[in-house]
């Protein structure tokens, strides 16, 4: 590991250890993983199902497949969570299921179709405009921490130094833009 560079006394001190800038980065990974690829509660798996088999009859694997690739791969709810949820939205008689192919076609029924009018998909838009699975400035935050942490594993004493100034002018100049609201 390199140094971390932090004032003391007026001047730095390079041989501070670097865990201060490790942890950072592991705290900015941390949200940024939380915020892109955040474990999904039962109601997300739920609204999901439901969202799409308003769209089309589907067996379990597409529903997962489509859930995939409707978030960019960010969520591929496993097997143990939709197989579940399917079962209890036709214990509710949401669903019905039919085999074709060797295969549990889901589709919904009429209450199952009213439920299905007033859920939201999980990958779409949250209330406040803001989109579920990332965006602009949490996949910005991502690739920052890239470039920091390949600065901190493998720069100079000099480049570590600049990288910090860098980044705690980042740091004041994002926080300005929220002051301006």
């Amino acid at each position: 590991m390199g140094t971390s560079f932090r004032k003391e006394g007026g001047g730095f001190n390079a041989s501070a250890p670097v865990d201060a800038m490790w942890d950072a980065m592991d705290s900015l990974r941390s949200g940024f993983e939380k915020r892109v690829a955040p474990r999904m509660g039962r109601g997300d798996v739920r609204a999901a199902v439901l969202v799409l088999l308003a769209e089309e009859p589907m067996h379990g694997y597409q529903i997962i497949r489509e859930i995939e690739e409707r978030t960019g791969g960010r969520w591929k709810p496993s097997a143990g969570s939709v197989y579940p949820t399917l079962q209890l939205l036709a214990d509710e008689g949401v669903v019905t299921a039919e085999t074709q192919h060797d295969r549990k076609i889901y589709s919904l029924t009429e209450d199952g179709r009213s439920e299905a009018s007033t859920a939201s998909a999980p990958w779409g838009e949250d209330a406040e405009g803001g989109r579920h699975f990332g965006g602009p400035v949490p996949r910005a935050a991502f690739e920052l921490a890239q470039a920091v942490t390949q600065v901190g594993r493998s720069g100079t004493e000099e480049q570590q130094k600049q990288a910090v100034e860098v980044l705690d002018e980042a740091r004041r100049r994002i926080y300005s833009i929220l002051a301006q609201a």
